[in-house]
């Protein structure tokens, strides 16, 4: 545990899925009630009018949810979402949950600004600050949470690939191969934005991949690369090779299951703790470091 989290973990929200969740369905209200879609064009990300003074945009465009207009696949997206989000949040813990959708949130309004500067240096010689608001307003609905829930999806397939779901409800996928099709389809989405000049969907999903690859590099994915994990590694491989027969390979230094009490288990060592510690997916991100 981080010096940080010691000090500021014990302010992290509880069930922040739940949270995101109800600020969707309080959305979907507005935009589904007769005179609610127009209150929530003042609830948008707009940088424009947030620099004259319209600061509530700043928390409100959390409330912005995405554009799907039929409200069985809604529900389906809010349970998905939601099932994916509790299972990070138990697995990772509060602290690095909150941290990870608040350095999402954090690069949103970033890049929300950032398109409104692009506007206002390419355009802001031809048209006046009123036009250019009108524009980013227009725009501004693209600065949702939904590139952010893509980046949790992202987070999950990275931490449970072998993990099996349903997609289209009929096809069982791996989360891995289903993480690497929303990857190469946002790179794709991302691309194809700048070349056609939409550069304020640009920002959008590079926000997105952004908190993933924050998440992808600090977590150590990258610890493999050592020469001493190599060894360690390397020695695990041995060790397994003379295991004799009805022997466990797997166990968790926390809970002590092995692959014998749950075969879809998944087990890694820590390469922050000194020693050969493996846990389980469970306690991969919440146990105490040994050093």
């Amino acid at each position: 545990m981080s010096n940080f989290e010691k000090k500021f973990g014990k302010y992290a929200i509880k069930n922040l899925t739940i949270v995101l969740i109800i600020c969707y369905i309080i959305g979907y209200i507005f935009r589904f009630a007769p005179v609610g879609s127009g209150i929530l064009d003042y609830f948008t990300l707009n940088p424009a009018a947030i620099l004259q003074g319209q600061v509530w945009r700043l928390i409100t465009w959390i409330l912005i949810p995405p554009t799907e207009s039929n409200l069985f696949f809604v529900l389906i997206m809010l349970y998905f979402y939601y099932s994916i989000g509790t299972t990070m949040e138990r697995v990772w813990g509060e602290y690095k949950y909150n941290l990870y959708i608040f350095t999402g949130l954090l690069l949103m309004i970033v890049a929300a600004f950032l398109s409104y500067a692009f506007l206002y240096v390419r355009y802001g010689s031809h048209y006046s600050n009123a036009q250019i608001a009108v524009a980013m307003q227009t725009v501004s609905y693209v600065f949702s949470t939904y590139y952010i829930n893509m980046s949790i999806l992202l987070a999950f397939a990275a931490t449970f690939p072998d993990n099996v779901v349903l997609f289209m409800f009929i096809i069982p996928l791996k989360m891995k191969w289903l993480g690497i099709v929303y990857g190469v389809w946002l790179a794709f989405e991302a691309i194809s934005a700048a070349v056609n000049g939409n550069i304020y969907l640009f920002f959008a999903i590079t926000a997105s991949l952004l908190t993933f690859a924050i998440f992808w590099f600090s977590g150590g994915r990258l610890m493999h690369l050592r020469p001493k994990e190599v060894k360690r590694r390397n020695e695990f491989k041995r060790s397994v090779k003379m295991t004799p027969p009805g022997i466990t390979r797997h166990k968790c230094a926390v809970c002590g299951r092995s692959e014998k009490d749950d075969p879809t288990l998944e087990f890694r060592f820590c390469s922050k703790c000194n020693g050969n510690y493996e846990y389980c997916q469970e306690h991969l991100f919440t146990h105490t470091h040994v050093k």
